[in-house]
């Protein structure tokens, strides 16, 4: 998780990109985050950093006891649970200001059902973070020809493309659990210059944020 020139690189080089997106539009310095399918804690960590009091789930023992361990040796505080994001909603209702769920929904096979554990753990007025990737040929040829199986970005067989989601598809998840949509931005990453851009079409990857009914926290 921790080697840049690793499996997990790219989101290395994306993990500036995405938390400059959620500062600006949520500002983490002091609120109460929790970073769904937080892995081994690439963004948990650059949140905490911010000043953001950050609790991290994942399903998986191994990426939380390497997110522990990696917090540890930083000297940071990060509350790491092994938990489903399912699970914990029913006991953590409106506990956080900032929910971030990165790069997971593809990964899963009801990502409506984690769409709706965000504004279960998400306070009224809060707001909560998408990033995933964009049904389309074009999706299917970078982010599965490319990067699996002509650059070895990653593993071959991470990505399934039938499970990649449209936005439209994401809007009408969330605003059917009452998320209002404040945002989609493209995310273009560069991977010969390992670089990543955010802004225009979001025809691969894609970032959302939306707010709970309510109040907006700025």
């Amino acid at each position: 998780w921790w080697d840049r020139e690793g499996e997990f690189g790219a989101l290395h080089d994306i993990n500036d990109t995405r938390v400059r997106y959620i500062n600006a539009r949520a500002g983490l310095a002091g609120k109460q985050v929790i970073d769904i399918g937080c892995g081994g804690g690439i963004l948990s960590e650059a949140m905490a950093e911010i000043g953001a009091q950050v609790t991290g789930i994942d399903a998986g023992k191994g990426p939380i006891e390497i997110a522990r361990s990696h917090m540890d040796e930083k000297g940071l505080k990060i509350d790491y649970r092994q938990v489903t994001a399912e699970a914990f909603a029913v006991s953590h209702s409106q506990r956080y200001d900032i929910v971030t769920c990165l790069e997971l929904l593809e990964h899963v096979p009801k990502p409506w059902s984690i769409i709706k554990a965000c504004k279960q753990l998400v306070r009224p007025g809060g707001h909560v973070f998408f990033a995933t990737l964009n049904r389309t040929p074009l999706s299917y040829l970078l982010a599965i020809v490319a990067a699996e199986y002509l650059l070895d970005l990653v593993p071959r067989g991470t990505h399934r493309y039938h499970r990649f989601i449209k936005p439209s598809e994401m809007i009408q998840w969330a605003e059917a659990v009452q998320l209002t949509l404040q945002n989609v931005s493209g995310l273009l990453y560069i991977p010969l210059l390992r670089r990543c851009i955010l802004g225009g079409p979001a025809c691969v990857n894609y970032m959302a944020h939306f707010s709970r009914h309510g109040s907006l926290q700025t």
